[in-house]
């Protein structure tokens, strides 16, 4: 029934990682987990030497004015300079800039005519998306926050001329650029980004085919690896291209991005390879087809396929947490952690985007909940244990109880060497038959209270009351220092009280009472005997035994011990021996010594 009960937790709580991570998965939890695994997986490895960036820098603003002042021959002399030769000649050349509106019709035209000569021009376009409820294909109402409101395309001269890409950056919620859209439909028509453009002529450039990443979505969109850093490109200002600065040969073959590359143009975003800093929207292009170059595209795994892994590992480890020490599991959330990280990383160089960060918290989580379980537990334990055990323990006994975390309560019993002690009020039976019942309870109270202190102080065990008569153990249930010796210094502790109360009750009932003790030591077995529900801590053996038989033959005020007892304290106690005995229940006599004094 145990280990049924341990499934069906373990189920539940499988149950509830799984929908805690489909739903993490899905919330902004799961950017938490993108902005890990950002930092463990992008790393700054430009290998594609063939990229460069000429930027619309604040040297080229300097020279040639604000970008909307410029007339159009600006940007076709630069086509004119790059394509001057077929040495020189580029592979592609891709314009992050909207060329939308004509201003000059003659120079207008003469760019697109430059373009449309060279051949080897990507123009930008831009979509203007809004969110759009839309029928799926099960006729149910979904939101589309990529449905196209308009295109900003270029002015038609050029757009006749020239290939167009268009140039949106897709921001994730969390503000960070880690995906791109190769392609969107739009119209019945197949509209490529600026980047896939780009990477498609390129290709065909080297006499290689573009092969595209598989995508998600209705928008067909895909992670990327970043290959730099802002700044990581070769980068050189437009205006040093333009004043022949910059010979033409260097981007002979290449990829040359046109883009704004100056604070004022407002076109910098926050790339998931360097978080807390900008990146210009031309490099940005510039890593995308890096990444379609270098096949270091991402998908996201499917998050039920990943939720019923989690959660499958999760339940094992609330399996194996119910089992192991806090440390152990401690130690084994760790070892999954270690796994899980490098698995996601393995993952992501494969191809697919594994949550870093939702199974190592939700098996935390389990951890926490265990650690709390079981110090409530503990706790539980140790209020039990003190409930059993003060009222026949030495308080400090009974603090140490609580406080020993292997202490358990539990059925059976240890062989140890123990001193064992009777005491009984001699003639307590008479007594009580001339007085009345109050009177006899009074009493015996008082007697008993005066063992039970003196067991106590001397870090005795209180083993039980029968009827008038107090029995002690010494060095059970935990081991106790010179335990035979104090276990007479408890008989000597009796027998000092016991002369003060004897006055006492000479006076208020003229009946006097005294004890006969009895103490002997050696193996017994210790232990709780009984049942789940009732049991008693006690000792059992013929040193009890012996014990009890030493007791009915004291004579009032009188402490007899064993010769074993005499043995290990006869340096500090005076006696007077008796003799061999025979005590009842024994074939042989026991050598028996009275005590007269005890040196402390």
């Amino acid at each position: 029934m145990k280990h049924l009960g341990r499934m069906k937790a373990a189920a539940f709580t499988a149950a509830v990682i799984l929908a805690s991570l489909a739903f993490l998965y899905f919330g902004t939890a799961g950017f938490l987990d993108m902005g890990i695994s950002d930092r463990l997986n992008q790393r700054e490895t430009v290998t594609n030497k063939k990229i460069y960036i000429i930027g619309i820098d604040d040297k080229t603003l300097e020279q040639y004015g604000p970008v909307n002042t410029w007339s159009r021959e600006i940007p076709a002399k630069l086509i004119s300079t790059l394509n001057a030769a077929d040495e020189s000649r580029p592979a592609v050349i891709g314009f992050d800039v909207i060329y939308s509106e004509e201003a000059d019709k003659e120079a207008d035209d003469h760019f697109a005519k430059v373009c449309g000569e060279a051949g080897n021009v990507v123009a930008a376009m831009s979509f203007s998306f809004k969110e759009q409820p839309e029928q799926d294909a099960d006729g149910r109402i979904v939101y589309n926050p990529y449905y196209v409101d308009y295109v900003i395309e270029p002015y038609d001269s050029l757009k006749n001329e020239v290939v167009c890409g268009f140039a949106n950056t897709f921001v994730d919620t969390d503000g960070y650029v880690r995906q791109a859209m190769a392609y969107l439909e739009h119209e019945g028509v197949r509209k490529y980004s600026l980047a896939s453009q780009v990477y498609q002529i390129y290709q065909e450039s080297r006499g290689e085919k573009a092969v595209f990443p598989d995508t998600y979505g209705r928008n067909n969109r895909f992670y990327f690896t970043y290959s730099a850093k802002a700044g990581g490109y070769s980068v050189v200002s437009m205006a040093d291209v333009l004043d022949g600065t910059v010979n033409p040969l260097v981007f002979r073959d290449a990829v040359v991005l046109v883009g704004a590359y100056a604070v004022g143009m407002q076109d910098s975003y926050m790339p998931a390879i360097a978080h807390n800093s900008q990146m210009y929207g031309v490099e940005i292009h510039a890593n995308i087809i890096e990444a379609l170059l270098e096949k270091k595209t991402q998908l996201p795994v499917s998050p039920v396929a990943y939720a019923l892994v989690a959660a499958a590992l999760c339940g094992l480890f609330y399996l194996c947490s119910v089992k192991l020490r806090l440390l152990h599991s401690a130690l084994l959330l760790a070892a999954m952690t270690v796994l899980d990280v490098v698995f996601a990383k393995g993952m992501y160089e494969a191809g697919w985007i594994v949550p870093v960060i939702l199974l190592p918290v939700c098996l935390l989580a389990i951890y926490l909940i265990q650690a709390a379980r079981g110090y409530l537990a503990e706790i539980m334990r140790r209020r039990r244990v003190m409930n059993v055990f003060k009222q026949y323990v030495a308080p400090q006994v009974v603090d140490k109880i609580s406080k020993d975390k292997d202490f358990e309560l539990v059925i059976g019993g240890e062989n140890r060497h123990i001193a064992v002690l009777f005491v009984d009020i001699r003639g307590f039976t008479t007594i009580s038959e001339s007085l009345k019942p109050e009177e006899v309870v009074e009493i015996l109270n008082e007697y008993l209270g005066l063992t039970t202190k003196a067991i106590f102080d001397n870090g005795g065990t209180l083993d039980k009351f029968v009827g008038d008569a107090t029995m002690a153990v010494f060095n059970a249930p935990f081991d106790l220092d010179d335990y035979i010796f104090r276990a007479v210094c408890t008989a000597w502790d009796m027998q000092a009280g016991a002369n003060a109360i004897a006055e006492k009750f000479r006076e208020r009932y003229g009946k006097v009472v005294s004890f006969g003790i009895g103490i002997n030591c050696g193996n017994a077995v210790v232990g709780n005997i009984g049942c789940d529900f009732r049991m008693d801590y006690t000792a059992i053996g013929d040193t009890v035994n012996t014990a009890a038989r030493l007791e009915s033959n004291a004579r009032p005020g009188k402490i007899l011990i064993s010769s074993d007892v005499y043995e290990a304290v006869k340096d500090r106690v005076s006696v007077t021996p008796i003799g061999q005995i025979a005590l009842k229940g024994k074939s042989n006599g026991v050598f028996v010594y009275q005590v007269d004094d005890v040196t402390r």
